[in-house]
Formats: structure tokens, C-alpha cells, sequence
């Protein structure tokens, strides 16, 4: 055979070789977009749950009466339907977690991204990991054993309640730790060497060049796990129902009892409301106000990070 027959034959079974086609692949491309497609089919999911009983809820229920009072006892008689109590005692013990794991989980990051060698960081950054798998149900027991307790002793002033929102807010702010800490150390990883050199060669120290070279940098990162953390925080349940309380009291003060939305849904979803009632159907509408607000929350960490983040080649 000739070495122009041989180019012939070669270049025919390359052709014939692309053309084949690769079940195989597309049947990969398939399994891989139906998993794409399950986090939008749930949430389409849980608008449609939620926005029937909530339509039917405003239909007896003004939103001047939802939103114009600070009431809050649907389960009682007579009932009050102003949110705010709910709505104040979630922002409050979201703020007060947020002031604790902000710090400590940026501290963290920029531990493990800077300064910890290769191997302490494959140890530490697992165990810090695990946490977030630790149940919620521990840490409100923890809260409620131990820390308020532990409050009480050492800050006998501050009139702790035996379930109050101080506690349950630190221990969420332990919760969410990892989140801000895991995600913020990824995006500082991301950050390419040569800005660090170049700080480096101007005579900085690390210390300034983590904080104002490395974490601008990763600035849209950080964000984002911030806020995934802030999310994640108002719609925990757990660990509020159990060191917070049920007690629906429009306060600003963290030492009392309160309630969150997320609580009030599983005290009211635990039977004590009727099926088809309005009480039950107060449960769809705080739902509904919640998935609002942990929604505008996701979409302005979209725009912030599509709006800060830098792109290295």
C-alpha cells in the first residue's frame, strides 16, 4: 500500500470514528441535565405548595392586618395576625449569628489560605467541615444545657430568660461557621500567586497582603458565603425552637424569649393547627415570607458576585 493510500485509509477511519455516534455520552449529558433540572423543578415545586394557601390566607387576612400590627398569635383566640414579632426576632438572631461567625470564619479562611503549610491544611480543613454536619438538634440542646447557663453565671446582669434569642444566635453564628470559612478560603485559594508575589516585592508584609491584596480579590467569593450564610441562618429551625422558645413578643431586647418564622412553622406544623383552617394556613404565608426573603437575599449575592468578581487568566 502506498503511503497516499495509507493517508486515505487513516483519514476514512478518523471521519468514520467522529461520526459514529457516543451513546454513551449522550446518555451522560441526559443524567447530568436532569440533575441540573432537579433544583429548579423544587423550587418551582415549592412555589406552587406554597402559593395556594397562602392566596387563600390573604383573602381573609389583609396585609394591613399581616403587616400593620405587632401582635402575633394565630393560634390563639382571639387571633392576631401582625408578623412583625416573628419577622424581628428572625432578623435579630440571624445578626447576632452573623457577628460571630463573620469574624471567625474570614479569620479561618484566611488561616488556612495563608498561613496554614500544605498538611495542617488537609487535617484542619475536614474537621472544620465536619461541624457543618454536626445535627442542629445537639447545638440547641448544647445552647440550652450549657451556654445559657454558662451566660447566666458569668453575666448575671443581662437577666437571661432560660430560653432567649443571645444564645440561639451564637450557636447558629457556630452553625454557619464552616459555610463562610469553607467557601471564603475556595475563592482565597483562587486568587493566583503572582498577586501575592507582586505584594510580596513591594516590601508588604502577609498580614497586609492577605487583607488588602488576597481578600479583595476574592471578594465575590466571599460574599456569596455570607450570604448562603445569612440564608442559611433565618431558616434554621432546630436550634431556635429549642434555646429561643415559641413566645411570640415583639422585642428588640436578645435576652427574652422569642420566636422565629421558621420556629412558629414547626410549633404550628406539629399539629396544633387543623388542616384547612386559618391557623394552618398561617403556615403557608409565614413559609411563603420566609422564601421571599432568603430569595431576595440569593439574588443580591448573584449581583453582587456577577458585580465584583474578577476573572484571572
Amino acid at each position: 500500500m502506498t503511503a497516499q493510500h495509507r493517508a486515505t485509509a487513516t483519514g476514512t477511519g478518523r471521519s468514520l470514528a467522529r461520526s459514529r455516534p457516543r451513546y454513551g455520552e449522550q446518555a451522560i449529558k441526559v443524567v447530568l441535565m436532569l440533575a441540573a433540572l432537579v433544583s429548579v423543578a423544587t423550587t418551582v415545586g415549592i412555589v406552587f405548595a406554597l402559593a395556594e394557601p397562602t392566596i387563600e390566607f390573604f383573602s381573609e387576612v389583609s396585609l394591613a392586618q399581616f403587616f400593620g400590627s405587632t401582635e402575633w398569635g394565630p393560634l390563639f383566640k382571639p387571633a392576631h395576625f401582625g408578623v412583625w414579632p416573628i419577622i424581628v426576632a428572625t432578623l435579630e438572631i440571624t445578626l447576632i449569628a452573623i457577628v460571630v461567625a463573620v469574624p471567625l470564619g474570614l479569620a479561618a479562611a484566611i488561616y488556612l489560605s495563608e498561613y496554614a503549610s500544605r498538611r495542617v491544611r488537609k487535617i484542619f480543613k475536614p474537621v472544620l467541615e465536619v461541624l457543618a454536619g454536626v445535627p442542629t438538634v445537639v447545638f440547641g440542646f448544647f445552647a440550652l444545657t450549657l451556654v445559657t447557663p454558662l451566660l447566666q453565671d458569668v453575666f448575671p446582669w443581662l437577666g437571661l430568660e432560660p430560653k432567649n434569642a443571645l444564645s440561639a444566635g451564637l450557636l447558629v453564628g457556630v452553625m454557619i461557621i464552616p459555610i463562610i470559612a469553607s467557601m471564603s478560603e475556595d475563592s482565597m485559594a483562587a486568587v493566583p500567586n503572582g498577586l501575592r508575589e507582586g505584594s510580596y516585592a513591594l516590601g508588604a508584609s502577609k498580614m497586609l497582603t492577605s487583607v488588602r491584596v488576597v481578600v479583595p480579590a476574592a471578594f465575590s467569593g466571599i460574599v456569596a458565603a455570607i450570604i448562603l450564610a445569612i440564608s442559611r441562618a433565618a431558616g434554621e429551625t432546630m436550634i431556635v425552637a429549642i434555646a429561643a422558645g415559641f413566645k411570640s413578643v415583639f422585642t428588640l431586647d436578645p435576652t427574652q424569649e422569642m420566636s422565629t418564622m421558621a420556629a412558629f412553622i414547626a410549633q404550628a406544623g406539629s399539629g396544633d393547627a387543623s388542616t384547612g383552617s386559618i391557623a394552618y394556613k398561617t403556615i403557608f404565608a409565614v413559609g411563603s415570607l420566609l422564601f421571599l426573603m432568603t430569595f431576595a437575599m440569593n439574588w443580591f449575592s448573584a449581583r453582587m458576585v456577577q458585580k465584583y468578581r474578577e476573572v484571572y487568566d
